[in-house]
């Protein structure tokens, strides 16, 4: 004979409780998520409002712009937005009883709260595609309120255009109607014998994106250059050079179309993760100091997976003290948000001074927060 316990729950009940307790954590989860970014644009909106209307900007053009504002905001505050969905979710539960019942019908506290452990795994994947998104709408709001200038002339004269692979091309003249550049210098600046530095200069430039000829082994699309030379240096200085010079020559590494050109080159802040990376690597290959940006790079991965395990943290910090109010809950989030972000910052002056490896310095604060969760947790009754 088989007896059933009597606090036995149902596995429908289970998902009854599942759904309850993500629909909970996704109302406060939205709420901070949107909430804090508009607070934070409402702010800067009345600090900036005689500046905007005093360049001619329209409202709508300011509007658009926060729009396209929200989604590096969002990015930054989806830990911030996990933690107070968590405390508040698992905290009404301590508070009006129903984690003791559930206790007592024989579902453990881990079990209760695996939903919303799912919930930050899927803001972890949110956050990703936020960090990739972020840049650029970052870039065009910069452009929307007149800051980053957008170059709309078919000619562009006497400029410098940093591409990638370290690349660097100082141009004297571009015509877009012609495709074609005159007195144009391309470099790269080189560390040594295996990396030398080359540096490439011709009078004129011409783009095709045909092949005239159907034997001609040149791309479909690219840059003659003609009358030039063509040199290679051991790293920077003129030792052990070696030069010629050309009539023509089919360039593979100016890839950039003249419409690409005529744009402005874009800032760290509006790479996305693997233009970031390739900048980066150009860099280390140059010499060049690139610790900053490596920090940086490892945070839009550091960030998005610090959103795991403030979930792991903040639901037994919840009901450390179970009968306090929501006023202990905001305290509570608040005063970690503070200490996440101030670490944040800190990883970044460590890591960028060289103190710590740019990425060690990066992920510490994730760390910091997986041991205070793993002692959380074990310390939780279940």
């Amino acid at each position: 004979m088989r007896f059933r316990s009597a606090f036995r729950i149902p596995h429908s009940a289970l998902r009854t409780l599942d759904r309850y307790l993500l629909r909970e954590w996704l109302r406060v989860f939205l709420v901070t998520l949107l909430g804090f970014p508009i607070l934070v644009i409402v702010i800067d909106l009345t600090d900036k409002m005689d500046q905007y209307l005093g360049r001619g900007l329209k409202p709508l053009t300011v509007a658009l712009s926060y729009v396209f504002d929200l989604p590096e905001k969002m990015f930054l505050v989806l830990p911030v937005a996990v933690l107070f969905a968590t405390v508040f979710t698992v905290g009404s539960l301590g508070r009006h009883s129903e984690l003791t019942a559930a206790k007592a019908s024989g579902i453990s506290f881990h079990r209760l709260v695996r939903p919303l452990f799912l919930a930050a795994a899927a803001s972890f994947i949110m956050g990703l595609l936020l960090g990739e998104i972020a840049p650029v709408s970052t870039a065009k709001r910069l452009e929307l309120l007149g800051e980053r200038a957008v170059q709309s002339l078919p000619m562009r004269d006497n400029f410098v255009y940093r591409a990638d692979g370290g690349w660097v091309y100082a141009v004297r003249g571009l015509d877009l109607r012609a495709r074609q550049m005159t007195d144009l210098m391309l470099e790269r600046e080189g560390s040594g014998v295996d990396y030398p530095t080359i540096v490439l200069a011709a009078q004129r430039a011409v783009y095709s994106d045909t092949s005239r000829k159907r034997r001609s082994r040149a791309p479909l699309a690219h840059w003659t250059l003609y009358q030039g030379a063509l040199r290679y240096l051991e790293g920077s200085d003129p030792v052990g050079e070696v030069a010629f010079e050309f009539d023509s020559l089919v360039s593979r590494t100016l890839r950039e179309t003249p419409a690409d050109l005529l744009a402005q080159p874009k800032a760290p802040d509006e790479m996305r993760y693997v233009e970031l990376r390739r900048y980066i690597d150009a860099l280390a290959r140059s010499g060049s100091n690139a610790k900053k940006l490596q920090v940086e790079l490892a945070l839009k991965i550091a960030i998005p997976c610090i959103c795991l395990l403030i979930a792991l943290f903040g639901a037994p910090l919840a009901i450390s003290t179970p009968k306090s109010g929501a006023a202990w809950g905001v305290a509570a989030s608040l005063a970690t948000t503070f200490i996440v972000l101030l670490m944040f910052q800190l990883a970044k002056a460590v890591g960028s001074g060289g103190v710590l490896p740019p990425v060690l310095a990066a992920w510490f604060p994730n760390l910091l927060v997986a041991v205070a969760a793993v002692y959380l947790l074990r310390k939780a009754p279940t």
